[in-house]
């Protein structure tokens, strides 16, 4: 298995929770200072409204400082993608919006990444996904535009043939993809086989339809996901994605 190597280009995914505020008063037998049983206070904010019961994040949760400083200021959209363990295929991936008020989390969804987990530097054919921090600016697949903004590749080179390395069909793995800008020129189709940084540094790394196991490099989603998240994505809102295993992501 590969040794992790320096990284080139980084980034960062890991899916906490945010807590609801809440406080309590009275004595812990659960009685107020008078004897009653305490009665529930609306959570009230000063101009006669309701406050919110969760606050937005202002950082990505389980992004460290060094993983967010390569973050685009002008990106509004971050589908971050957490692995579970730096040598694992499996991950879970949410799309955050950002807002006035911080960071605003979508659905956590399941997803598979490289057969044998994350490095910090990609090669061609090691079977490790890449870490780091990659725009989102073009996508396609063999189905057409299901309503994506991004510029959109309708072909049959998106046609998936063999099987997985699970013995799992890899047909409709390409149904819908969104190509992750490692090693790939922003505004080209992802079927494109320019390599900037060259072939020996692989390319062709997409977020797919997941096929029931791991990938060669990718990461993948259910194909359901995968149009939710075409949907979503919007090129005014400069998307990227932050990718890698948790300790990774929290550097």
């Amino acid at each position: 298995m590969p040794a992790r190597r320096t990284p080139l280009t980084s980034a960062a995914l890991a899916l906490l929770a945010v807590g609801a505020l809440a406080g309590c008063g009275g004595h812990g037998d659960g009685t107020a200072a008078d004897g009653k049983p305490p009665t529930a206070a609306a959570n009230v904010s000063p101009d006669g409204g309701h406050a919110q019961a969760e606050r937005l994040p202002q950082r990505l949760p389980g992004v460290g400082p060094r993983t967010t400083a390569r973050i685009p200021a002008d990106a509004q959209q971050v589908v971050l993608v957490t692995g579970h363990d730096e040598h694992s295929p499996h991950s879970t991936a949410v799309l955050y919006q950002r807002t006035a008020d911080g960071w605003q989390a979508g659905a956590s969804w399941p997803a598979h990444n490289a057969l044998d987990g994350w490095t910090t530097d990609h090669y061609e054919g090691d079977l490790h996904s890449p870490e780091g921090v990659f725009t989102l600016t073009d996508a396609g697949g063999l189905l057409a535009n299901p309503g994506t903004k991004l510029p959109y590749t309708h072909s049959y080179g998106f046609t998936a043939t063999g099987a997985g390395f699970e013995g799992e069909p890899l047909a409709g793995a390409f149904n819908y993809v969104v190509a992750i800008n490692y090693n790939h020129v922003p505004g080209t189709s992802p079927l494109s086989t320019e390599r900037p940084m060259g072939a020996s540094r692989g390319g062709g790394i997409w977020i797919h339809v997941d096929h029931g196991g791991p990938t060669h490099g990718c990461v993948s989603l259910t194909q359901d996901h995968m149009k939710e998240l075409l949907r979503a994505l919007d090129p005014a809102r400069h998307p990227v994605i932050v990718m890698g295993d948790v300790s990774w992501l929290a550097q």
